[in-house]
Protein backbone atom coordinates (compact mmCIF):
# COMPACT_ATOMS: atom_id res chain seq x y z
CA UNK A 1 0.00 0.00 0.00
CA UNK A 2 1.01 3.38 -0.70
CA UNK A 3 -0.01 6.68 1.51
CA UNK A 4 -3.11 6.66 -0.80
CA UNK A 5 -6.58 6.38 0.68
CA UNK A 6 -7.75 2.94 0.48
CA UNK A 7 -10.91 1.73 -1.90
CA UNK A 8 -12.87 -1.52 -1.71
CA UNK A 9 -14.65 -2.62 -4.72
CA UNK A 10 -17.11 -5.10 -4.09
CA UNK A 11 -20.37 -4.49 -6.99
CA UNK A 12 -21.51 -7.80 -7.95
CA UNK A 13 -23.76 -7.66 -9.61
CA UNK A 14 -22.36 -4.73 -11.61
CA UNK A 15 -19.29 -5.42 -13.64
CA UNK A 16 -16.69 -2.99 -14.48
CA UNK A 17 -17.83 -1.42 -17.06
CA UNK A 18 -21.11 -0.78 -15.56
CA UNK A 19 -19.24 1.41 -13.00
CA UNK A 20 -15.69 2.83 -14.28
CA UNK A 21 -15.28 4.47 -17.87
CA UNK A 22 -11.36 4.51 -18.13
CA UNK A 23 -11.61 8.36 -17.23
CA UNK A 24 -13.03 8.07 -14.25
CA UNK A 25 -10.66 4.98 -13.12
CA UNK A 26 -8.28 7.34 -13.73
CA UNK A 27 -9.09 9.63 -11.49
CA UNK A 28 -9.89 7.63 -8.87
CA UNK A 29 -6.23 5.62 -8.98
CA UNK A 30 -4.70 9.04 -8.50
CA UNK A 31 -6.33 9.80 -5.30
CA UNK A 32 -6.72 5.95 -4.22
CA UNK A 33 -5.58 2.24 -4.09
CA UNK A 34 -8.49 -0.12 -5.53
CA UNK A 35 -8.94 -3.22 -4.31
CA UNK A 36 -11.36 -4.41 -6.58
CA UNK A 37 -13.40 -8.05 -6.76
CA UNK A 38 -14.91 -8.56 -10.05
CA UNK A 39 -16.05 -12.35 -9.39
CA UNK A 40 -19.66 -13.15 -9.10
CA UNK A 41 -21.13 -12.89 -5.79
CA UNK A 42 -19.69 -10.67 -2.95
CA UNK A 43 -15.95 -10.54 -1.52
CA UNK A 44 -15.13 -13.34 0.47
CA UNK A 45 -15.59 -12.47 4.05
CA UNK A 46 -11.84 -12.98 4.85
CA UNK A 47 -10.47 -10.71 2.49
CA UNK A 48 -13.08 -8.08 3.67
CA UNK A 49 -11.96 -8.80 6.95
CA UNK A 50 -8.30 -8.10 6.31
CA UNK A 51 -9.19 -5.19 4.37
CA UNK A 52 -11.65 -3.34 6.56
CA UNK A 53 -9.37 -1.50 9.49
CA UNK A 54 -7.61 0.36 6.34
CA UNK A 55 -10.59 0.98 4.05
CA UNK A 56 -11.81 4.67 3.39
CA UNK A 57 -14.16 3.89 1.27
CA UNK A 58 -16.62 0.69 0.07
CA UNK A 59 -18.21 0.63 -3.91
CA UNK A 60 -20.95 -2.04 -3.90
CA UNK A 61 -23.23 -4.09 -1.36
CA UNK A 62 -20.75 -5.30 0.90
CA UNK A 63 -22.93 -6.32 4.00
CA UNK A 64 -21.92 -3.97 7.15
CA UNK A 65 -23.29 -4.74 10.82
CA UNK A 66 -22.57 -2.77 13.54
CA UNK A 67 -19.40 -5.24 14.39
CA UNK A 68 -17.63 -4.42 10.61
CA UNK A 69 -18.27 -0.97 10.53
CA UNK A 70 -16.82 -0.78 14.11
CA UNK A 71 -14.14 -2.23 12.74
CA UNK A 72 -13.65 0.09 9.81
CA UNK A 73 -11.89 2.76 11.83
CA UNK A 74 -11.22 4.53 8.57
CA UNK A 75 -14.06 4.17 6.83
CA UNK A 76 -15.54 7.55 5.10
CA UNK A 77 -18.80 6.30 2.63
CA UNK A 78 -20.45 3.16 1.17
CA UNK A 79 -21.42 3.65 -2.18
CA UNK A 80 -24.44 1.27 -3.83
CA UNK A 81 -23.92 0.88 -6.96
CA UNK A 82 -27.15 -1.19 -7.37
CA UNK A 83 -29.22 2.01 -7.23
CA UNK A 84 -31.33 0.99 -4.26
CA UNK A 85 -31.12 0.34 -0.35
CA UNK A 86 -29.84 -2.89 0.63
CA UNK A 87 -31.35 -3.96 3.92
CA UNK A 88 -28.14 -5.60 5.34
CA UNK A 89 -26.73 -2.15 6.15
CA UNK A 90 -27.05 -0.53 9.57
CA UNK A 91 -27.75 2.69 8.25
CA UNK A 92 -28.52 4.28 11.37
CA UNK A 93 -25.25 3.04 13.13
CA UNK A 94 -23.35 4.69 9.75
CA UNK A 95 -25.01 8.15 10.55
CA UNK A 96 -24.45 8.14 13.89
CA UNK A 97 -20.76 7.74 13.35
CA UNK A 98 -20.58 10.08 10.08
CA UNK A 99 -20.18 7.63 7.55
CA UNK A 100 -21.79 8.89 4.40
CA UNK A 101 -24.16 6.20 2.62
CA UNK A 102 -25.11 6.87 -0.91
CA UNK A 103 -26.36 5.29 -3.94
CA UNK A 104 -26.31 5.90 -7.64
CA UNK A 105 -30.06 5.73 -7.85
CA UNK A 106 -30.20 9.28 -9.56
CA UNK A 107 -28.13 7.91 -12.47
CA UNK A 108 -30.79 5.83 -13.30
CA UNK A 109 -33.72 8.14 -13.02
CA UNK A 110 -33.21 10.30 -16.61
CA UNK A 111 -32.95 6.69 -18.87
CA UNK A 112 -35.89 5.10 -17.03
CA UNK A 113 -37.89 8.66 -17.53
CA UNK A 114 -37.02 8.42 -21.08
CA UNK A 115 -38.09 4.93 -21.36
CA UNK A 116 -41.53 5.90 -19.83
CA UNK A 117 -42.14 8.26 -22.11
CA UNK A 118 -41.86 6.56 -24.58
CA UNK A 119 -43.94 3.57 -23.67
CA UNK A 120 -46.91 6.09 -23.02
CA UNK A 121 -47.13 7.05 -26.14
CA UNK A 122 -46.20 3.71 -27.56
CA UNK A 123 -49.13 2.56 -25.61
CA UNK A 124 -51.43 5.69 -25.98
CA UNK A 125 -50.98 6.17 -30.22
CA UNK A 126 -50.70 1.92 -30.51
CA UNK A 127 -46.93 2.20 -32.40
CA UNK A 128 -46.33 -1.74 -30.91
CA UNK A 129 -49.46 -2.74 -31.98
CA UNK A 130 -49.99 -0.73 -35.56
CA UNK A 131 -46.36 -2.54 -36.40
CA UNK A 132 -47.65 -5.85 -35.85
CA UNK A 133 -50.64 -5.46 -38.39
CA UNK A 134 -48.65 -3.81 -40.93
CA UNK A 135 -46.29 -6.80 -40.82
CA UNK A 136 -49.60 -9.32 -40.92
CA UNK A 137 -51.61 -7.20 -43.71
CA UNK A 138 -53.99 -6.22 -41.35
CA UNK A 139 -53.24 -2.40 -40.87
CA UNK A 140 -55.51 0.56 -41.49
CA UNK A 141 -54.85 4.15 -42.37
CA UNK A 142 -55.64 7.39 -41.45
CA UNK A 143 -58.45 7.85 -38.77
CA UNK A 144 -59.68 4.22 -39.11
CA UNK A 145 -56.55 2.95 -37.57
CA UNK A 146 -56.78 5.44 -35.25
CA UNK A 147 -59.92 5.53 -34.01
CA UNK A 148 -58.91 4.01 -30.17
CA UNK A 149 -55.92 6.17 -30.33
CA UNK A 150 -54.94 8.37 -26.90
CA UNK A 151 -52.79 11.83 -27.04
CA UNK A 152 -50.83 12.99 -24.28
CA UNK A 153 -51.07 16.19 -25.03
CA UNK A 154 -53.54 18.16 -22.15
CA UNK A 155 -54.01 14.65 -20.75
CA UNK A 156 -54.61 13.90 -17.22
CA UNK A 157 -51.52 12.09 -15.63
CA UNK A 158 -50.98 10.04 -12.37
CA UNK A 159 -47.85 9.44 -11.06
CA UNK A 160 -47.94 7.00 -8.09
CA UNK A 161 -44.27 8.10 -6.51
CA UNK A 162 -42.21 11.09 -6.70
CA UNK A 163 -38.96 9.64 -5.73
CA UNK A 164 -35.64 9.71 -8.50
CA UNK A 165 -37.83 8.63 -11.10
CA UNK A 166 -40.80 10.67 -10.77
CA UNK A 167 -38.47 14.05 -10.52
CA UNK A 168 -37.01 12.87 -14.04
CA UNK A 169 -39.93 12.02 -15.96
CA UNK A 170 -41.69 15.78 -15.01
CA UNK A 171 -39.73 17.73 -17.08
CA UNK A 172 -40.14 15.32 -19.94
CA UNK A 173 -43.72 15.67 -19.62
CA UNK A 174 -44.22 19.24 -19.43
CA UNK A 175 -44.10 19.95 -23.07
CA UNK A 176 -46.91 18.53 -23.85
CA UNK A 177 -49.63 20.11 -21.00
CA UNK A 178 -50.53 17.92 -19.10
CA UNK A 179 -52.38 17.69 -15.74
CA UNK A 180 -49.51 16.15 -13.14
CA UNK A 181 -51.01 14.96 -9.99
CA UNK A 182 -48.97 13.05 -7.97
CA UNK A 183 -49.85 10.32 -5.00
CA UNK A 184 -46.56 10.19 -2.96
CA UNK A 185 -47.20 9.47 1.05
CA UNK A 186 -43.50 9.96 2.05
CA UNK A 187 -43.88 13.86 0.87
CA UNK A 188 -45.33 16.66 2.25
CA UNK A 189 -48.27 18.25 -0.25
CA UNK A 190 -46.18 21.50 -0.19
CA UNK A 191 -43.36 20.39 -0.96
CA UNK A 192 -44.88 18.87 -4.28
CA UNK A 193 -46.76 22.00 -4.86
CA UNK A 194 -43.36 23.53 -5.19
CA UNK A 195 -42.09 20.88 -7.58
CA UNK A 196 -45.14 22.21 -9.79
CA UNK A 197 -47.43 18.97 -9.48
CA UNK A 198 -50.90 18.09 -7.74
CA UNK A 199 -50.71 16.70 -4.53
CA UNK A 200 -53.50 13.50 -5.27
CA UNK A 201 -55.01 11.30 -3.56
CA UNK A 202 -54.27 7.52 -4.54
CA UNK A 203 -58.23 7.00 -5.77
CA UNK A 204 -58.52 10.38 -7.21
CA UNK A 205 -54.72 8.98 -9.39
CA UNK A 206 -56.53 5.33 -10.08
CA UNK A 207 -59.91 7.11 -11.10
CA UNK A 208 -58.99 9.80 -13.06
CA UNK A 209 -55.47 9.19 -15.19
CA UNK A 210 -55.34 8.91 -18.36
CA UNK A 211 -52.04 7.57 -18.20
CA UNK A 212 -50.75 6.55 -14.98
CA UNK A 213 -47.03 6.09 -14.33
CA UNK A 214 -45.90 3.72 -11.70
CA UNK A 215 -43.02 4.75 -10.08
CA UNK A 216 -42.73 4.30 -6.29
CA UNK A 217 -39.91 1.82 -5.15
CA UNK A 218 -41.21 -0.69 -2.75
CA UNK A 219 -40.84 -0.81 0.86
CA UNK A 220 -42.07 -2.46 3.80
CA UNK A 221 -44.91 -0.15 3.56
CA UNK A 222 -45.95 -0.93 0.40
CA UNK A 223 -45.02 -4.41 -0.84
CA UNK A 224 -48.47 -5.27 -3.15
CA UNK A 225 -50.29 -2.33 -2.02
CA UNK A 226 -51.79 -2.03 -5.30
CA UNK A 227 -53.95 -4.60 -4.97
CA UNK A 228 -56.78 -6.30 -7.27
CA UNK A 229 -59.22 -4.10 -5.82
CA UNK A 230 -57.03 -1.16 -6.68
CA UNK A 231 -56.40 -2.18 -9.86
CA UNK A 232 -59.97 -2.47 -10.38
CA UNK A 233 -60.54 1.16 -9.93
CA UNK A 234 -58.07 2.13 -12.75
CA UNK A 235 -59.92 4.21 -15.31
CA UNK A 236 -61.56 2.56 -18.47
CA UNK A 237 -58.87 2.45 -21.06
CA UNK A 238 -56.51 4.36 -19.39
CA UNK A 239 -52.31 4.01 -19.99
CA UNK A 240 -50.08 2.30 -17.50
CA UNK A 241 -46.62 2.20 -17.31
CA UNK A 242 -44.82 0.36 -14.72
CA UNK A 243 -41.16 1.10 -14.71
CA UNK A 244 -40.39 1.27 -10.86
CA UNK A 245 -40.71 -2.40 -8.89
CA UNK A 246 -43.11 -4.91 -9.69
CA UNK A 247 -43.28 -6.24 -5.99
CA UNK A 248 -45.50 -2.71 -5.43
CA UNK A 249 -48.28 -4.35 -7.46
CA UNK A 250 -50.56 -7.23 -7.68
CA UNK A 251 -48.81 -8.63 -11.02
CA UNK A 252 -51.07 -11.05 -11.81
CA UNK A 253 -54.16 -9.15 -11.06
CA UNK A 254 -52.31 -6.52 -13.50
CA UNK A 255 -51.59 -8.82 -16.32
CA UNK A 256 -55.29 -9.95 -16.29
CA UNK A 257 -57.01 -6.62 -16.16
CA UNK A 258 -54.11 -5.66 -19.06
CA UNK A 259 -55.03 -8.70 -20.98
CA UNK A 260 -59.12 -8.30 -20.73
CA UNK A 261 -58.59 -4.85 -21.91
CA UNK A 262 -59.78 -3.04 -18.93
CA UNK A 263 -56.60 -0.61 -19.45
CA UNK A 264 -53.14 -0.56 -21.57
CA UNK A 265 -50.37 -1.58 -20.24
CA UNK A 266 -46.57 -1.22 -20.81
CA UNK A 267 -44.06 -3.36 -18.15
CA UNK A 268 -40.29 -2.86 -17.76
CA UNK A 269 -39.96 -4.96 -14.04
CA UNK A 270 -41.19 -8.54 -13.33
CA UNK A 271 -41.13 -10.46 -9.76
CA UNK A 272 -38.52 -13.06 -11.35
CA UNK A 273 -35.76 -11.78 -13.48
CA UNK A 274 -34.94 -13.52 -15.92
CA UNK A 275 -38.48 -14.45 -16.80
CA UNK A 276 -38.59 -18.24 -17.35
CA UNK A 277 -39.13 -18.86 -21.22
CA UNK A 278 -42.63 -20.70 -20.18
CA UNK A 279 -43.83 -18.05 -18.19
CA UNK A 280 -47.14 -17.89 -19.49
CA UNK A 281 -47.01 -13.88 -19.67
CA UNK A 282 -44.85 -13.93 -22.71
CA UNK A 283 -48.24 -15.24 -24.64
CA UNK A 284 -49.98 -12.12 -23.24
CA UNK A 285 -51.14 -10.10 -26.95
CA UNK A 286 -52.39 -6.83 -25.10
CA UNK A 287 -49.01 -5.48 -23.22
CA UNK A 288 -45.98 -3.95 -24.02
CA UNK A 289 -43.31 -5.81 -22.76
CA UNK A 290 -39.75 -4.16 -21.84
CA UNK A 291 -37.10 -6.59 -20.31
CA UNK A 292 -35.92 -4.35 -17.05
CA UNK A 293 -34.10 -2.36 -20.03
CA UNK A 294 -35.12 1.01 -19.16
CA UNK A 295 -32.57 2.61 -17.05
CA UNK A 296 -29.59 0.35 -17.87
CA UNK A 297 -28.41 2.37 -21.05
CA UNK A 298 -24.41 3.16 -21.53
CA UNK A 299 -25.15 6.72 -20.72
CA UNK A 300 -26.53 5.74 -17.56
CA UNK A 301 -23.28 3.81 -16.55
CA UNK A 302 -20.87 6.39 -17.95
CA UNK A 303 -23.00 8.88 -15.38
CA UNK A 304 -22.64 6.47 -12.55
CA UNK A 305 -18.61 6.52 -13.27
CA UNK A 306 -18.76 10.02 -13.75
CA UNK A 307 -20.81 11.34 -10.41
CA UNK A 308 -19.06 8.61 -8.46
CA UNK A 309 -15.58 9.92 -9.27
CA UNK A 310 -17.18 13.44 -8.05
CA UNK A 311 -18.11 12.61 -5.00
CA UNK A 312 -14.92 9.92 -4.05
CA UNK A 313 -12.74 13.16 -4.62
CA UNK A 314 -14.98 15.31 -2.84
CA UNK A 315 -14.90 12.90 0.34
CA UNK A 316 -11.44 12.44 0.14
CA UNK A 317 -11.17 16.20 0.81
CA UNK A 318 -13.61 16.14 3.68
CA UNK A 319 -16.03 17.79 1.96
CA UNK A 320 -19.55 16.58 1.40
CA UNK A 321 -20.83 14.24 -1.56
CA UNK A 322 -22.40 16.38 -3.74
CA UNK A 323 -23.68 14.03 -7.08
CA UNK A 324 -25.59 11.04 -5.97
CA UNK A 325 -28.31 10.50 -2.82
CA UNK A 326 -27.66 10.49 0.47
CA UNK A 327 -29.39 7.60 2.29
CA UNK A 328 -32.24 8.83 4.90
CA UNK A 329 -31.67 6.17 7.27
CA UNK A 330 -35.49 5.90 8.58
CA UNK A 331 -36.76 5.55 4.68
CA UNK A 332 -33.82 3.24 3.72
CA UNK A 333 -34.36 0.73 6.09
CA UNK A 334 -37.81 -0.05 5.25
CA UNK A 335 -36.38 -0.41 1.19
CA UNK A 336 -36.94 -4.04 -0.77
CA UNK A 337 -35.76 -3.37 -3.82
CA UNK A 338 -33.74 -6.87 -4.98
Amino acid sequence: MTGKAQILVDPSPRVEEMIFTGPSRARLDAVAELVCYWEPGRMPDEDVERLLPKTDIIIGQTHLDRERIDRAERLKAVINVKANWEPFIDYEYLQAKGIYVLTVAPCMGPAVAEWCLGAAIDIGRGITKADGLFRAGKEAYSLAGNRDAVSLFDAEVGLIGYGNLGRSLVPLLRPFRPTIRVYDPWLHERYLEAEGVIPSSLDHALNESQYLFLLAGVSTDNEGFLDADKLDRIKKDACVILGSRAEIVDFPALLERAEAQAFRLAVDVYPEEPVPPTDPIREAEHLVFSSHRAGGIPDSYKRIAEWMADDIEQILKGLPPLRLQRAEPTLAAKMRSR
